[in-house]
């Protein structure tokens, strides 16, 4: 008894190290926060700050949703099941002022945040200082999740021929369908079967085109987008394509693919002459080395429910983008 009590304690301090062994799975919904603070605070000002952050509208979108969305839990809850929530902001007062993101502490796949202050004036001083960084840590964290979550059922990205002549390699969940794969131009669909008309769809959309000065890129994506919807995307008839629509001015962001410079875009799809339209996210990035711009877009139709989570994994889809 005393050898197996001795091996079993060795068993169990050799996992010591090695989280796969001893971190449960985390939960939660993607784009969903855990804050941890206490509810006279979450009630006051540090609350007021944090919702008004958090609660921004996500740019693009047809009907508004948050970036992020929140549940707030005191001190005093958090235990047995709660600690596995995947995204977790501690907002505590302490004797020093501290900020701190901590990876897989309680779960796998996990991030936490501590924001530490001295008082309230000082906790609201430190979350307008880190606002930013607390929102990218987590939207990076769930695309990283997404992305894990879409190699375990991933697409044979060699087969595509606009990918292997560009050159590219994507993440893709096995869910999506070709359209079309000319060699120059890739279509893919995932059927959602979401929405009052059933016939949701996410949609990804690959192509090249020369490189143009990076001052000119930003004005010329909608222009370029309504060029390529007219000639690869089709409406039920004659003369319906798909358009930027024209009643919403995109938003154009700096980021980085790949570790190359990028533009993303994101905004409202139509189809000219028709009622149907949707949220678009858009992938401009300049590839010098090859003189060349790589197009990585999705849109998403989905009638009359919200499409934050759709889009979302266009995203990490995007940013799953490699260059062979």
């Amino acid at each position: 008894m005393r050898i197996l009590n001795a091996l079993l304690f060795l068993a169990l301090f050799s996992c010591k190290g090695n989280d796969a062994y001893i971190l449960n799975p985390s939960v939660g919904k993607i784009n969903k926060i855990l804050i941890v603070t206490k509810t006279t605070d979450w009630d006051g000002n540090i609350g007021k700050s944090m919702r008004n952050t958090f609660g921004e509208l996500q740019v693009g979108l047809p009907q508004p949703e948050p970036i992020l969305s929140v549940s707030q839990l005191d001190p005093r809850g958090f235990g047995s099941m709660m600690k596995y929530h995947r995204n977790v902001l501690f907002v505590t007062k302490a004797e020093k002022e501290a900020f701190v993101v901590k990876r897989d502490v309680y779960a796998r796949p996990q991030t936490i945040i501590y924001l530490q202050g001295t008082d309230e004036q000082s906790i609201l001083k430190m979350f307008e200082k880190h606002k930013s960084d607390i929102v990218k840590t987590f939207l990076a964290s769930d695309v990283r999740y997404v992305q894990g979550l879409f190699e375990k059922e991933r697409l044979d990205d060699s087969k595509y021929k606009t990918l292997e002549n560009l050159g590219l390699s994507l993440t893709i969940h096995d869910k999506f369908k070709t359209v079309d794969d000319t060699g120059e131009f890739l279509w893919l669909r995932q059927h959602l079967l979401s929405g009052i008309a059933k016939t949701g769809s996410n949609n990804i959309l690959v192509y090249s085109l020369p490189l143009m000065a990076e001052s000119k890129i930003a004005e010329s994506i909608s222009r370029i987008r309504d060029s390529i919807g007219k000639v690869y995307i089709p409406g039920s008839r004659e003369g319906m394509y798909m358009i930027t629509e024209e009643a919403y001015t995109p938003y154009t962001f700096d980021t980085e693919i790949a570790g190359k410079k990028a533009f993303e875009t994101r905004g409202k799809w139509e189809v000219k002459n028709d009622f149907m339209a949707g949220p678009f996210l858009n992938y401009t990035i300049v590839d010098k080395e090859k003189n060349r711009l790589i197009v990585f877009e999705g849109f998403t139709y989905a009638p009359s429910i919200n499409k934050r989570a759709f889009l979302f994994e266009l995203e990490a889809i995007g940013r799953s983008l490699k260059f062979k």
